[in-house]
């Protein structure tokens, strides 16, 4: 395995990384003159057909580090063509959610505007019937969920004996074991003579031992040290008390004073319910995770993109995938169960260049995982409480928040309570009981202590 690792690049233009000159139009239409430095790391091994495993900060171009020099390699293959048989899926690019996979077909389709390629993006939440035309008229590249893809094949909707390129975008989680027993079942559909290139910003160890078993002498490119966080963001890390956790979300948000947040925690019930509760607070609000209907977390995203809301909640099923152009801030509402999902969600501003924030609300249950972040990036945060200005707000349902004072929860008292104790002196003349003759029925002690059964014990 040869590993080449750089944090500086020689700056070069793309006309210079031997891509065909409609793909370096399509380049030209979006504005880029300059390759990214993992694309001018990976581009050329993945042209020469190499084998690669790429790790980079997330929001430096990888999606287009793997996308150019795809099209390139199936250029021969381009025709016009209305055979579907003249069409067959020569390239499978594999992503973990739905959200990256719609953000990677996008990303194909712009590349491939000026050249007879044919793609399209297959995924779960939707109905499966739709997606079976666009996969009959024949296509060269596909993006596709693992599970979705495999409803296809066992719908005999298509058919992998053709693919020369594999492509594992996110590759981190791609090779979770929570995604083995699907990702071995399409390996095992694929041409053994293959190219394979894994995309990701972290790798553990494990995962490149792992990788090793479909890898074939692979490059590996790093362009950044692994599992660091992007150095256009600004980390911020406050304490507070877990019952005010909520208000200081609230405070957070309207001290920054930005028209887009993206917030994140680690349960589809919390992303419900703070996107709920921020509505009610006057924050326009959604959510997106696992429980939503592709179409509700497409049409969520969209309202989120185009300012329509302030703030999306979302659990780490949004951590990857999401491209949101100069989005300022992501806060951390609840920290992620694994490490490296920090790094992905924060990853979501401060992309191409841009400088972001992202804020972690730390309460009692998330002080473990916040060490787990520290020793994963090799760094210790500054453990900091909320300026005066950002403080915490009482909120009591109706009218403006009001300010948590020291004050303000004392409770009342009355002087009476805090005078010592005096006995009172006796005047009166003691009262005699009145004497019963009738007789007295004892009860057994039992019988006075038996309690009542109810139905429901």
């Amino acid at each position: 395995m040869h590993t080449y690792m750089t944090d500086t690049t020689e700056k070069i233009l793309f006309s210079a990384l031997e891509l065909d000159p409609r793909i370096l139009r399509a380049i030209e239409d979006t504005g880029y003159t300059q390759p990214t430095p993992i694309q001018a790391q990976a581009i050329p091994h993945v042209l020469a057909g190499r084998d690669l495993m790429a790790m980079a900060q997330t929001g430096t171009g990888k999606t287009a580090a793997f996308t150019l020099p795809l099209l390139q390699r199936l250029l021969p293959h381009a025709n016009t063509s209305a055979s579907p048989a003249k069409h067959p899926i020569r390239a499978l690019i594999l992503t973990p959610t739905r959200e990256l996979a719609i953000q990677v077909g996008e990303s194909v389709q712009t590349y491939s505007k000026h050249v007879p390629l044919r793609s399209t993006v297959v995924y779960g939440g939707t109905d499966i019937k739709a997606q079976k035309p666009l996969l009959a008229n024949g296509l060269e590249i596909l993006v596709a969920t693992p599970g979705r893809l495999l409803d296809h094949v066992e719908s005999r909707n298509l058919m992998l004996n053709q693919v020369q390129i594999l492509i594992l975008d996110e590759a981190d989680r791609m090779l979770d074991m929570g995604f083995m027993p699907d990702l071995l079942r399409i390996l095992a559909l694929l041409p053994k003579q293959r190219q394979t290139l894994l995309f990701s910003a972290t790798f553990s160890d494990s995962i490149k031992k792992l990788a090793q078993d479909f890898l074939q002498n692979p490059v590996t490119v790093e362009t950044a040290r692994i599992n660091t966080a992007n150095e256009t963001v600004k980390q911020s890390i406050y304490m507070v008390e877990h019952l005010e956790k909520f208000h200081a979300l609230v405070a957070v948000i309207r001290s920054r004073n930005v028209r887009q947040v993206l917030v994140f925690t680690r349960t589809k019930l919390s992303a419900a319910k703070v996107a709920q509760q921020l509505a009610k607070d006057g924050i326009t609000a959604d959510a997106i995770h696992g429980d939503k209907t592709q179409s509700e977390r497409i049409k969520a995203l969209e309202a989120f993109k185009a300012g329509n809301i302030v703030a999306l909640v979302a659990t780490d099923v949004a951590a990857r995938g999401l491209d949101i152009d100069h989005l300022p801030l992501v806060i951390n509402y609840e920290l992620p169960m694994h490490a490296e999902d920090y790094v992905h969600r924060i990853g979501r501003t401060g992309r191409a260049g841009a400088l972001g924030e992202a804020v972690s609300l730390i309460d009692g249950e998330d002080g473990r995982r916040l060490d787990d972040v520290e020793k994963l990036l090799k760094r210790s945060f500054e453990r900091a409480v909320l300026p005066p200005s950002e403080r915490p707000r009482q909120y009591t349902g109706h009218g403006p928040l009001k300010a948590v004072t020291s004050h303000a929860r004392k409770p009342a008292t009355d002087d009476w309570f805090n005078k010592p104790y005096q006995p009172s002196v006796v005047t009166a003349k003691p009262v005699e009981m009145p004497v019963f003759s009738a007789p007295v029925v004892s009860k057994p002690v039992a019988a006075l202590f038996r309690k009542k059964i109810h139905a429901e014990d």
